[in-house]
């Protein structure tokens, strides 16, 4: 296993008395691919700031490889920034923002020369060297931004946003693009979003923030399956996962559920560490819409009836809106159908699946399988 690349050790960091930080430790370790996720105002933006030596933490201490690196000025620390806003200088050619800081750190041109051709080669832009940026696309332009920030050869490239402000088709190539940079390199990329569906696409691990804390740290499909918070849940998914209200009663054999979408039985050994032993609980059900099955005739006695409330399809895929007794239900069905407002259905999904989480903490208590 990889070692630890970074350490943030207790980092907080306020603006004007507003805590932007509190308390965060995270590790990062050698070649992974970490997406910082979180809404606007999360802590995510200035995390990777103080890694970049951007701004400096009220409390605590930063390590790469190490080493303590929280004072080190950002031209002193051994990685790079690609922002969202290209930051090219419009009246030097490619080559020359290529090579804008080779030649401050005074490299040979033979050197350079070498080095522009392999970030061009790298970034599938060759034979741009003698253009100028307001001659390229967006997309061209972030390639060249991004050229610029790995011929220094950085062990880590920080990304801020840097799809952002690309139209969706753009957004998409390049995310590929990336993924195929990551790969080549070898280094360390730590990515910041607030899009969710970029983060689970391209990342080997994502770090989801709220309010200036951490609230989980894992794998993309860990997070997915099993989102540590009703928070977390319903971060994480596109289209939305439904939350239904039920109650249980826990015992040494496991959970029992009683609810609109009927009842479930779950065992001991599919609880989390934080599931109460026994007693009745107050709960809520997470049901993904594309765990969900919908029918128009009933074949099963598990299958719960309702009611269509509205239908979207959508080519690929059909988001249809049901009622169940009195809860909106969406299900997400693949392929384009057409279903009647109040029309009659049938639910079924894999009771296995399920997320189960504890009402009064908001935590999982029960494991999706």
């Amino acid at each position: 296993m990889s070692k630890h690349l970074i350490d943030f050790i207790g980092i907080s960091k306020s603006y004007d008395s507003n805590l932007v930080l509190d308390d965060l430790n995270l590790y990062i370790r050698e070649n992974e691919f970490l997406t910082l996720l979180g809404p606007s105002g999360c802590g995510k933006t200035t995390t990777l700031r103080l890694l970049g030596g951007f701004e400096s933490p009220d409390k605590g201490q930063i390590l790469f490889d190490g080493q303590d690196i929280t004072a080190l000025a950002a031209n002193e620390r051994k990685l790079n920034t690609v922002f969202q806003k290209y930051s090219l200088f419009p009246h030097m050619s490619i080559a020359e923002n290529i090579a804008f800081g080779l030649k401050i750190s005074k490299k040979s041109k033979a050197y350079i020369q070498d080095k522009i051709k392999y970030a061009l080669k790298l970034v599938n832009l060759e034979g741009y060297q003698n253009r100028y940026p307001d001659s390229l696309s967006g997309g061209q332009q972030q390639r060249i931004a991004i050229a610029r920030a790995i011929v220094n050869e950085p062990k880590v490239l920080l990304l801020d946003e840097p799809l952002g402000a690309l139209d969706l088709k753009l957004r998409q190539d390049m995310q590929y693009e990336l993924i195929r940079l990551k790969n080549e390199l070898g280094i360390t990329f730590i990515y910041v979003t607030h899009d969710q569906v970029e983060a689970l696409t391209m990342s080997t691990k994502i770090a989801l923030f709220r309010e200036g804390e951490l609230v989980q740290v894992d794998k993309p499909l860990e997070l997915y399956d099993n989102p540590c918070d009703l928070y977390t849940a319903d971060f994480i998914g596109n289209p939305s996962i439904n939350f239904v209200e039920a109650s249980g009663t826990a015992g040494a054999s496991g959970l029992s559920v009683d609810g609109v979408m009927g009842r479930l039985e779950f065992s001991r050994e599919d609880m989390t560490p934080e599931a109460p032993a026994s007693g009745d609980l107050k709960l809520v059900l997470g049901i993904r819409p594309e765990q969900i099955t919908i029918s128009r005739e009933k074949t099963d006695a598990a299958q719960v009836e309702a009611r269509v409330y509205a239908g979207m399809p959508a080519g690929s895929e059909t988001l249809v809106s049901v009622r169940v007794g009195e809860k909106l239900i969406t299900v997400k069905e693949l392929g384009s159908t057409h279903y009647a407002g109040d029309e009659t259905v049938y639910l079924s999904y894999p009771p296995k699946k399920v997320n189960v989480f504890d009402a009064s903490t908001k935590r999982l208590i029960k494991y999706s399988r």
